[in-house]
């Protein structure tokens, strides 16, 4: 794709009042039934909602999640929102999302969700950049990022905030485009926005491949 053809593509504009966007909130009673089915299956993190629910041990800790929005990992947000974390969480892979778990997480509320199968790259950046916003404008504490994005779109955001004219140039690459399309508006509404969420993030979860 040219430069000139980045150009006619909308960047979708940052909602931080949605609670959710997915792709149909009525199949959320068939993300429910696999869920209480995976209760057998993942016996550690029914393990750990047993020893450590109680004591709410992340109580007042914000995480991001970047990680496939499947069944499995709607049983992790659970476990996670048991032990008392506010948690955002969005897809890190535009096809693998299954839109029956995301719409459980939506209609349980056990997290800000983000995640749809067949989003488009500007879609998935908006959906990253919803994760790592909170309403109030401030980012998480800790993020589970497989793949790295959530990170590399932290990293990008600083790196343009030093040096705006990263934002004044159009890239080859689409998908880095569109990452740096996101920047631009979020620079325009605070030239210090990912600074901010960069000094305030306490650590990250990254599979071991990609090497973040």
């Amino acid at each position: 794709m040219k430069a000139d053809d980045k150009k006619k593509h909308i960047v979708p504009e940052r909602d931080l009042d949605l609670p959710y966007k997915i792709a149909d909130i009525s199949l959320a009673e068939d993300g429910f039934k696999d869920m209480a089915l995976s209760e057998n299956e993942m016996p550690g993190l029914m393990a750990v909602r047993e020893k450590y629910g109680p004591d709410k041990p992340l109580a007042g800790f914000k995480i991001t999640g970047s990680l496939h929005m499947t069944i499995q990992t709607a049983m992790l947000i659970e476990t996670l929102k048991q032990l008392g974390a506010d948690i955002r969480w969005a897809s890190c892979n535009i096809f693998s999302t299954q839109d029956h778990a995301a719409a459980a997480i939506a209609q349980a509320g056990s997290a800000a969700v983000f995640a749809w199968k067949g989003e488009c790259l500007e879609d998935y950046w908006w959906c990253t950049e919803q994760a790592l916003t909170w309403p109030d404008g401030t980012g998480p504490d800790l993020i589970v990022d497989d793949g790295g994005d959530a990170t590399l779109m932290i990293h990008e955001g600083v790196k343009a905030e030093d040096n705006p004219e990263m934002l004044e140039k159009e890239y080859d690459v689409y998908e880095y485009q569109c990452i740096i399309n996101r920047i631009r508006a979020s620079y325009q509404r605070d030239p210090k926005h990912w600074h901010k969420i960069a000094e305030n993030l306490r650590g990250v979860s990254e599979e071991t491949t990609t090497g973040v």
